[in-house]
C-alpha cells in the first residue's frame, strides 16, 4: 500500500508545487486531502469556482495572485493561472508494483534515463489515455522524481497512474521478470514488428534515453524487443511519439474488446415482387353453354 508522507513529521519532504490548470484540477479531483494551499490568477477564477468553495469550507489557504507572483512559485511562466502546494506524491515500492501488476494482469511503462520533462509528461499523458496502470521511472541517484513541468504537460494524466522509481532500472526489471511479468523493450532497430505483436500480460513496456535508447543491461532483461516500422528516411521517432504508438499496441486487444467495431449492416432483403393476378380462362373460343 502506498504510504503518504506526513509533512509535519521530522525529516519529512517539503511540499510539492503542482502548476497548470488541468494538472492542478486533477490533483484536487483525485487526492484533495493532499492540497495544502491554492494560488491562482484572475483569469482562471471561472474554472476554479468549485476548488475555491472547497478551500474556503476546509480553511485551506487560497489566494489570488498576479502573474509574476505565480511565476515565482511555479518557477516558470507556464503556470496556466494555477499553482497548488501539495503533500509529496506517494510512490510504490518495487514489490508493491509487482503485486499490483500480477493481481490485475496490468500494464505499465518504464523509462530508462528519459530526461526531458516534456517527453516524460507526454508519455505519462499517453499512458493515462490508453489506460495503463503504472509508470516506472529509472534514472541515476538521487532518486528520480516527476518534474513539475512533466506533471503539467501530462494534463492530469499523472493522477491516473501509480508511480514507482528506481536508480537501477535493469535490476528492477529483473525482479519484475522473476514475478512472471513480461518485459518488452522498444528499440528502433529491433527485428520484431510491434504491429501485431502479442503482448502477454502482465507486461511492462520499456523505453530508453532520447538519443542512446535502452542500455545493454536493460535489453538483457527484456523478453522481446519490438520496433515501429517506418519508411527508412528518418531513423527513429521522438521517444514520446514512439511511446504513443507502442502503447496503442500494448492495449489494442483490450480496447477492441471493450469497444468492438460496429457490425456491418446485413444486406437488405430483396424487394418483394408484386403478386401476379389470378390466371383467367384459357384464350380461344368461349366455353360452350349447355
Amino acid at each position: 500500500m502506498k504510504q503518504k508522507p506526513d509533512p509535519r513529521a521530522p525529516g519529512a519532504q517539503a511540499p510539492e508545487i503542482v502548476h497548470g490548470l488541468r494538472a492542478g484540477l486533477a490533483v484536487f479531483a483525485r487526492r484533495p486531502d493532499d492540497v495544502l494551499a491554492v494560488s491562482y490568477g484572475r483569469e482562471a477564477r471561472r474554472d476554479l469556482e468549485t476548488l475555491m468553495r472547497w478551500a474556503a469550507a476546509r480553511r485551506v489557504p487560497c489566494h489570488e495572485l498576479r502573474d509574476d507572483e505565480l511565476e515565482r512559485i511555479a518557477h516558470t511562466k507556464n503556470h496556466e493561472g494555477l499553482c497548488l502546494h501539495t503533500r509529496p506524491r506517494a510512490w510504490l515500492g518495487t514489490n508493491e508494483l509487482a503485486d499490483m501488476l500480477v493481481r490485475t494482469r496490468g500494464a505499465a511503462i518504464a523509462l530508462e534515463r528519459v530526461r526531458n520533462p516534456y517527453n516524460i509528461g507526454a508519455i505519462v499523458r499517453s499512458a493515462a489515455f490508453f489506460g495503463l496502470d503504472a509508470a516506472l521511472l529509472g534514472a541515476p541517484a538521487p532518486h528520480p522524481g516527476l518534474p513539475p513541468d512533466a506533471v503539467r504537460v501530462a494534463e492530469g494524466g499523472a493522477e491516473q497512474l501509480d508511480f514507482s522509481r528506481t536508480t537501477d532500472l535493469p535490476d528492477t526489471l529483473a525482479r519484475l521478470r522473476a514475478r512472471g511479468i513480461t518485459i518488452v523493450g522498444g528499440e528502433s532497430d529491433a527485428a520484431a514488428n510491434v504491429f501485431g505483436f502479442a503482448f502477454k500480460r502482465p507486461v511492462v513496456l520499456v523505453l530508453g534515453h532520447e538519443r542512446e535508447g535502452l542500455s545493454e543491461r536493460a535489453k538483457a532483461q527484456c523478453d522481446a524487443l519490438v520496433a515501429i516500422p517506418g519508411a527508412g528516411t528518418v531513423g527513429s521517432l521522438n521517444v514520446s511519439i514512439a511511446a504513443s504508438v507502442l502503447l496503442a499496441e500494448v492495449v489494442r486487444e483490450n480496447l477492441l474488446g471493450k469497444n468492438p467495431s460496429p457490425a456491418s449492416p446485413a444486406p437488405a432483403a430483396p424487394a418483394a415482387q408484386p403478386a401476379r393476378p389470378p390466371a383467367g380462362p384459357p384464350r380461344g373460343r368461349p366455353p360452350r353453354r349447355r
